[in-house]
């Protein structure tokens, strides 16, 4: 019986090994189950990381863009109205004021929803910059298209008002110059007087002792009836006029200047047709006139009224 219970002791510790073996053998499995699972989830949660830091980074570039083309349309509108767009100065400084916030919290930490409003926000800014500056832009063409059509008809009644006037001094123009007062058949003649009463024309002038001048002074409404001092001037060949005399009551004025008559005759003028002669008398019988041509002109009212000539022999 000894014996039998000493072969017995080994096999019992040879059990327990093999036990121990299979626990630490099914613990190792399990570790490294565990393990597995852990690096899965490690990875998978990586990936996950991965794939919301790449959404967001979408978004980003996203809001990014919708800012970039918000604020080019808004320099093109800035350019395309040109001076109206001063008029909004404080509204287009809230404009950049908020697109420079929301560049800042895109470029550091950002939340997309309170970026996303901010962003709506901006453009609900804009869009109200849009609507006011159309409408200065419309009330700005309306003034100018009202100004054109005011300037339009002021320079048309300036121009009514200048042919108006251009006419209106063409008409007085024109009465002026109908007011004056004309001669016609005018003749100049040298006579020889046989006698007191008888005269007797004559071309030879050594044998002129007078020289006589006859004119009619025209019918003219315009002119005020009542008497007209006529003035003659008889230019010799030579030039020279024939006069009464040297001193200042044988001259009269025309246009200024200081002029030598030869005849001085007042004609009572009734606005009707008158017909009048007057003479220049030859004083000097000693000293005959000059032959050649001889000029006579009348004058009235300060204007040259009519002219004629005729020749000694």
């Amino acid at each position: 019986m000894t014996n039998s219970f000493s072969f017995g002791e080994p096999e019992t510790g040879s059990s327990g090994n093999r036990s121990r073996s299979w626990i630490y053998l099914v613990a190792m499995l399990l570790l490294a189950v565990i393990a597995g699972i852990f690096i899965a989830k490690s990875i998978r949660s990586n990936k996950e990381v991965q794939t919301l830091t790449m959404e967001k980074e979408n978004m980003r570039m996203e809001l990014q863009g919708e800012l970039d083309s918000l604020l080019i349309e808004h320099e093109k509108i800035k350019q395309e109205y040109g001076d109206l767009s001063e008029v909004l100065v404080a509204k287009d400084s809230i404009i950049q004021a908020n697109a420079m916030e929301i560049k800042q919290l895109l470029d550091t930490q950002w939340e997309y929803f309170k970026v996303k409003k901010k962003l709506d926000n901006l453009r609900d800014v804009s869009q109200s910059y849009l609507k006011q500056i159309d409408s200065l832009f419309t009330v700005n063409r309306e003034l100018k298209e009202e100004n054109l059509a005011i300037r339009q008809n002021f320079e048309a009644e300036q121009k009514k008002t200048e042919i108006l006037q251009k006419d209106k001094e063409e008409l007085t123009q024109k009465i002026t110059e109908a007011a004056v007062l004309r001669a016609y058949n005018i003749s100049a003649v040298g006579v020889r007087f046989k006698s007191a009463e008888e005269e007797k024309v004559t071309d030879k002038a050594r044998r002129v002792d007078k020289i006589k001048i006859c004119f009619t002074l025209a019918a003219n409404q315009l002119i005020s009836p009542g008497p007209k001092d006529v003035y003659v001037r008889i230019a010799r060949p030579d030039k020279m006029i024939l006069t009464k005399g040297k001193g200042e009551e044988f001259s009269f004025t025309y246009q200024g200047a200081t002029l030598q008559y030869s005849v001085m005759e007042t004609v009572d003028y009734t606005s009707e047709a008158v017909e009048s002669c007057t003479y220049w008398i030859h004083r000097d019988s000693y000293e005959p006139l000059t032959e050649g041509t001889y000029v006579v002109s009348i004058y009235t009212d300060d204007k040259e009224i009519g002219q004629t000539s005729f020749v000694l022999m």
